[in-house]
């Protein structure tokens, strides 16, 4: 790197990481989730306003790939973190009512997705119909479990009877959502030359799952309670970007890989630890790597060139996602008993895409399944089915007060980890 090259690279990082911490208190002061704000930040820096003069001034074109390989390791330890807090005990707590709901949840909308990408393919189709198709099946399918974690926690409903639910609705689909990604990712062959490898990543799934967990299990009680030294956070690094490279050279992509990782480490005797993991790596990657990845996302999103029928477009894919994801989880959970107030709480709950839809919709990009207008188009769904989702809890459900949530249909079993999974 050259010293100018340096230069424009700290200082545009400086920029983007003030920005964002500034438009995330500022969404905050306005009861929105910080996301919102940290990725308006990203698309404020990109080609959108000023035809891209801000982008150029402070990152020039040979500093970009720099970015990218931060960013990429941001989404890195972002997925791991998420794979970190799933916690099987919320499902196994929420009876038959979260595989429900997540489920119908995910087949409608994702039906309705593909439906829409037969319209979307002469404007904005790519020459794989199929991966396109599935592909927008599954953007229109995502709950984002971080966000709607914090959505609970800043509402203090993370132990209500609704919260837990939610959570156990939200980890389903989390799963479900990647493992149907996964498939598509290897399926449509974005592999390359090289798909034999793809052969090999049921064995990996299998062996983390059934090999790697119980060792580091039986380590974890052999050792008592474990604190984070820094031999053992070297060792979850290694651990996390290891399985991230794994995934990526067996075609799955690395976000697979560093989410599965996080799955992995056991949960009983290391509640110390993965809360230590979750801070120390949260608060680093919070604060500089994922807003560097927000700046590369924004980098991508021009609304520059929006006219009316993009804008038509843009109304159907919110119609789409919005409603295809709150009719199933709403249906549902009717289905279930669940009270109409708390139903429509739940469906809008489960509408939350925030920083889980960018992730993907950047894989999408990447591997060519979709266009970057259309990508352009699918960011602003994801900020603005995020942003709703206050604004509509506080409509239905006015502000939090103790137990008024409560549903005698969810009570039971509602497990007493459920805050500590978002903690």
């Amino acid at each position: 790197m050259t010293a100018h090259q340096t230069t424009s690279l700290l200082v545009g990082l400086a920029a983007m990481v003030l920005l964002a911490r500034l438009l995330g208190a500022l969404a905050r002061r306005l009861g929105q989730p910080a996301v919102v704000g940290e990725v308006l930040a990203g698309v404020a820096l990109g080609p959108t306003f000023f035809h891209g003069a801000i982008t150029d001034a402070l990152f020039p074109q040979d500093t970009r790939p720099l970015l990218g390989a931060l960013a990429t390791i941001g989404v890195a330890v972002f997925m791991f973190i998420v794979g970190l807090e799933w916690d099987a005990a919320l499902i196994r707590g929420s009876g038959a009512i979260a595989p429900t709901v997540s489920i119908v949840s995910i087949i409608l909308p994702f039906g309705l997705g593909a439906v829409l990408a037969v319209h979307l393919m002469q404007d904005h189709g790519t020459g794989d119909r199929a991966a396109f198709t599935l592909f927008m099946g599954i953007a229109m399918s995502i709950t984002a479990f971080p966000v709607l974690a914090r959505i609970l926690t800043d509402r203090g409903m993370t132990r209500t009877p609704l919260g837990v639910v939610a959570l156990a609705c939200a980890s389903i689909d989390d799963v479900l959502a990647w493992s149907v990604l996964a498939g598509v990712v290897a399926l449509t062959g974005s592999t390359g030359p090289e798909q034999w490898r793809i052969l090999l990543a049921l064995p990996y799934m299998l062996g983390m799952l059934f090999l790697l967990r119980p060792v580091l299990r039986r380590l974890a009680g052999r050792r008592g309670p474990l604190r984070l030294t820094p031999t053992v956070l070297a060792g979850v690094l290694a651990g996390l970007l290891l399985s991230a490279a794994t995934a990526e050279w067996l075609g799955l992509h690395y976000i697979f890989g560093a989410f599965l990782f996080g799955i992995v480490l056991p949960r009983t005797g290391t509640e110390r630890l993965r809360r230590e993991v979750h801070d120390r790596l949260g608060q680093m990657s919070g604060t500089l790597l994922l807003p560097v990845f927000f700046l590369v996302a924004g980098l991508k999103v021009d609304l520059s060139g929006l006219d009316a029928g993009m804008l038509g477009d843009l109304g159907l894919i919110l119609l789409v996602a919005v409603g295809g994801k709150f009719v199933g989880a709403y249906a549902a959970a009717r289905v279930n008993r669940m009270p109409v107030r708390q139903s429509a709480a739940l469906a809008t709950l489960m509408n939350t895409r925030g920083l889980t839809e960018l992730v993907v919709l950047n894989v999408g990009l990447q591997l060519g399944f979709i266009r970057q207008d259309l990508y352009s188009l699918m960011v602003v769904m994801a900020v603005v089915t995020t942003a709703m989702a206050g604004p509509l809890l506080t409509l239905l459900l006015g502000r939090p007060a103790g137990d008024d949530l409560a549903d005698p249909v969810a009570t039971a079993g509602a497990p007493e980890r459920a805050k500590e999974a978002v903690s």
